[in-house]
């Protein structure tokens, strides 16, 4: 089918949950084509989902391995892939005696996470959990209620009980929201939909020892930017903070679906049987995909090579910036979570990027966030440094023409 009769069908049968422009068929690596022959090169990676890029044939070989071989059994039973992708998180994780429990999804693992630390805290009377404004923890009724995002929440009230909202990169904000109930604080290392804004390093260490003095846990939700986004397998490593618990999802799985919580010696054994549990989390089938994920990451030196095409690719956004410094802010991000901040809104220059071939997405309405796949090469992030560029340039030519004053465009001379 062309994509103008899959846009039908989809109008037709799904509900508008969203809004897609184009109808992707096939993928290899950090290309993509849709279902009228156009090629894209991908610097969204499913939303930092396909880490190995689209397709990668040690995935590929071991996921068809695994069909043909066990599926699913349910938790009621082992399953020998279970335990193997669990030590190789936990010999990863940094934090002694981590335990893993598997599920489908990051919301279900955040959703996971919020259950844990309120068990913990039961006995005491802990049950709220400070979150960060401008944080994304999911969609399900407690995710969206932790996601310190009105937008999120609006029209599905009452909303649950026991969230507080702080303030992400200010101590004092946190400090200032503990009480007597407080369980836990959640936290990612790095804000991805909230604008991809990076923890301070003085924040994070500060927030590990404010939690230990007030007797409270420290979570951290590593779903977008764990399993080596960052150049490290998980966010927080580039932090002197080591959480009592973090969840993992999109880029574990390489797009097969699964989700997990990791929990160190504090929590490893809160949950005992009838507390947690799910019928499709942790199949044989996901968890070969997710050793396969690991094993790649390890064998092809990947946190390595997304440090140095990180490094690369901030260096020539830079460059970019600078010749558009009225109308951009600034890059910041960490490995290949990118952000291009702008002054203006960037859903015009992410559209005007798919047109050339280049998918990104435009997130907290003036950030262009980019994430390239962990083994982009130096030739693709110059060919999207050339598409940005080229972009940059007639978006600032189409708003200087829409507004001839500077001062009502913002663009100056």
């Amino acid at each position: 089918m062309k994509t103008a009769e899959i846009a039908e069908m989809q109008k037709q049968y799904l509900m508008s949950t969203y809004a897609p422009g184009i109808a992707l068929v096939e993928g290899a690596g950090a290309n993509v084509w849709d279902a009228d022959g156009n090629e894209y090169l991908d610097f969204v990676s499913g939303i930092a989902v396909t880490n190995i890029g689209h397709c990668h044939p040690k995935m590929v070989r071991a996921v068809q391995d695994q069909v043909a071989t066990l599926v699913h059994v349910s938790n009621l039973f082992f399953n020998e892939k279970q335990p193997l992708l669990a030590k190789a998180i936990a010999e990863r994780s940094g934090l002694s005696g981590a335990k893993c429990f598997f599920c489908n999804s990051g919301a279900e693992a955040n959703e996971g996470l919020i259950k844990l630390a309120r068990l913990w805290g039961s006995e005491h009377g802990k049950y709220e959990v400070i979150t960060m404004r401008q944080s994304f923890h999911g969609r399900t009724l407690a995710t969206l209620t932790a996601t310190g995002q009105e937008k999120v929440q609006k029209g599905f009230g009452p909303l649950p009980e026991g969230f507080v909202y702080a303030n992400f990169n200010d101590l004092q904000s946190i400090e200032d929201a503990i009480t007597s109930k407080t369980a836990a604080v959640l936290v990612e290392a790095l804000q991805g939909e909230g604008g991809v804004i990076p923890a301070e390093p003085e924040f994070m260490s500060g927030l590990r020892a404010l939690c230990d003095e007030k007797g409270i846990l420290l979570l951290c939700d590593e779903v977008q930017c764990g399993v080596g986004r960052t150049g490290q397998w998980f966010g927080f490593q580039n932090y002197d903070a080591l959480p009592d618990a973090f969840s993992l999802a999109k880029g574990l799985g390489n797009g097969f679906p699964i989700g997990a919580i990791v929990a160190g010696e504090k929590l490893s054994g809160i949950f005992q049987p009838g507390h947690h549990a799910t019928t499709f989390g942790g199949t044989p089938l996901a968890c070969a995909a997710a050793l396969s994920v690991i094993n790649v990451i390890e064998e092809d030196q990947l946190l390595a090579n997304t440090m140095m095409m990180g490094a690369y690719f901030i260096e020539g956004l830079c460059a970019i910036a600078l010749k558009h410094k009225k109308w951009i802010a600034q890059v910041r991000g960490l490995g290949l979570l990118l952000g291009l901040v702008l002054d203006v809104p960037s859903l015009a220059l992410q559209k005007k990027l798919q047109e050339k071939g280049l998918l990104t997405i435009a997130t907290a309405g003036n950030v262009l966030r980019l994430l390239p796949p962990l083994n982009v090469t130096q030739d693709e992030i110059d060919q999207a440094l050339k598409l940005i560029g080229e972009a940059c340039v007639e978006l600032h030519d189409e708003m200087a023409a829409q507004s001839p004053n500077p001062c009502q465009c913002g663009m100056g001379e």
